[in-house]
C-alpha cells in the first residue's frame, strides 16, 4: 500500500502543479451550480398578459387585478377591442391574451354562465402548457369564490375538492433540479479528470516508466483513480452545503446514506473515464469521446432534462444503460422524500451492477494494451 500512497500523492502534486485544475476541479463545480440552479427551471413567472376588456366593469377590472395580483402573470397592457391584442402577440411583447366579452358584469350578476377567451403564444409549448395551467386554475377559482359568495354558503356543486402536493409543496422545479446537477457535475467533472489524467501519462510518455516499476496493475490503477475519487467527495460536500445553506433544498433523508451513494456513482464515473483512457490516445481526443459518446447521451436520456415516462418505449429500454438514471432517482429521493436504503435498494443494485461492469471492462482493456 506504501507504492500506492505515493502515486497518489505524484497524482495530487501533478494537480496542484496546474492552477487551471484548480479552477476546474474546485470553481467550476459551483460557478455551475450556481448557473444552473437558477437558469435550469421549468418555472413559469411574470408571464406578459394583454387584456381586451370589452365590458370595463366593476367585475371585468377584479378579475383584471386577480391577474395582475398572482405572482404567475403581469398585466401589460389592457385593451378595448379584441383585435387590438394581435401587434402584442405577434412582436412577443405578450405571451397570452384573455378577451372579456361585453356584459360580462351584468351576466355575472344575473347569475348566468360567462365564456372568457384565453389565447396563448404556442411558440414556447411548454412554457405555454404551464402559463395555460396557470390562467385556467386563476379562473376556476374566481368563478368558485363567486358562487360561494352568492349562494352564502357551500357551492351548490357539492363538491369539496381538497389538493394536497407531496413532497414538494411549493411547487418550486428548483428543488427538484438542482440535487440533479449533482448528479450531473459529479459525473462531468470526475469522467473528464480520471480520463485526461491517464491519456496525459501517455502523451507525456510516463506511463511506460510507471508499467516497469514494481507496482501491481491494480495498485496503479487505484493509485490513478483514488485522487479523483477524493476530488469528487469534495466536490459532492461542496455542492450539497450550496444546495441547502444557499438554495434552501430540503435534505430530508440521510447525508451519511447520500455520501455513501455518491461514492458508489463514483464507482461509475471514474471507471468510465478509466474505459475511455483506454481508447483514447490524446487529451483532446478522451475529451470528446466523453462528450459526445457518453456525456451528452446520459444528460437526455437521464430523466435530467426530459421525462423518460414521455419517451418512445424503444428509448425507455435504452436508458436502463444509463447510470445517471439510477443516481438521479437516488439523490433526488433522499432529498426531498427522505427514503432509505430500503426503497432505493434496486436503484443502488443497478448502480452498483453497472459501475463494476464498466470498472472491470476498463481493467481488462487496460491489461490487454499493456501486455
Amino acid at each position: 500500500m506504501q507504492r500506492v500512497g505515493f502515486l497518489i500523492w505524484k497524482e495530487l502534486i501533478e494537480l496542484r502543479g496546474d492552477p487551471r485544475l484548480f479552477g476546474v476541479v474546485i470553481l467550476a463545480p459551483i460557478i455551475q451550480l450556481f448557473l444552473l440552479g437558477y437558469a435550469a427551471t421549468t418555472d413559469v413567472r411574470n408571464v406578459p398578459v394583454v387584456v381586451a376588456d370589452a365590458d370595463r366593469s366593476a367585475a371585468s377590472r377584479d378579475l383584471v387585478e386577480r391577474f395582475n395580483a398572482s405572482p404567475n402573470f403581469s398585466v401589460i397592457a389592457v385593451v378595448s377591442g379584441f383585435n387590438e391584442v394581435d401587434p402584442y402577440l405577434e412582436r412577443g411583447l405578450a405571451w397570452m391574451a384573455l378577451a372579456i366579452p361585453p356584459n360580462y358584469g351584468e351576466s355575472l350578476g344575473a347569475g348566468r354562465p360567462q365564456t372568457l377567451q384565453v389565447i396563448a403564444d404556442g411558440s414556447d409549448a411548454n412554457s405555454s402548457n404551464v402559463a395555460l395551467g396557470y390562467a385556467t386554475n386563476l379562473i376556476a377559482g374566481y368563478a368558485q369564490e363567486l358562487i360561494v359568495g352568492r349562494a352564502g354558503s357551500m357551492p351548490a356543486s357539492g363538491i369539496d375538492a381538497r389538493v394536497r402536493v407531496w413532497f414538494n409543496p411549493r411547487l418550486e422545479s428548483h428543488d427538484f433540479m438542482i440535487p440533479g446537477v449533482l448528479a450531473l457535475l459529479l459525473l462531468v467533472v470526475t469522467t473528464n479528470l480520471s480520463s485526461m489524467g491517464i491519456v496525459r501519462e501517455k502523451e507525456l510518455g510516463t506511463l511506460e516508466q510507471l508499467n516497469v516499476t514494481p507496482l501491481r496493475r491494480w495498485q496503479l490503477i487505484v493509485g490513478k483513480l483514488l485522487p479523483y475519487a477524493l476530488i469528487g467527495m469534495i466536490d459532492a460536500f461542496l455542492v450539497i452545503a450550496v444546495a441547502v445553506l444557499w438554495f434552501q433544498i430540503p435534505l430530508r433523508g440521510s447525508v451519511w446514506l447520500l455520501l455513501a451513494l455518491t461514492l458508489i456513482y463514483l464507482l461509475t464515473t471514474l471507471g468510465l473515464g478509466l474505459f475511455v483512457s483506454t481508447v483514447s490516445s490524446t487529451q483532446q481526443q478522451a475529451m470528446m469521446t466523453t462528450t459526445f459518446f457518453f456525456l451528452t447521451p446520459m444528460i437526455y436520456l437521464s430523466g435530467f432534462v426530459f421525462p423518460i415516462e414521455n419517451m418512445p418505449p424503444v428509448i425507455q429500454f435504452v436508458t436502463y444503460l444509463i447510470p445517471l438514471r439510477y443516481f438521479l432517482v437516488i439523490v433526488r429521493s433522499i432529498f426531498l422524500k427522505g427514503v432509505g436504503l430500503e426503497t432505493l435498494w434496486p436503484q443502488v443494485a443497478a448502480l452498483t451492477a453497472w459501475g463494476v461492469a464498466i470498472l472491470s471492462l476498463a481493467i481488462a482493456r487496460s491489461t490487454k494494451r499493456s501486455a
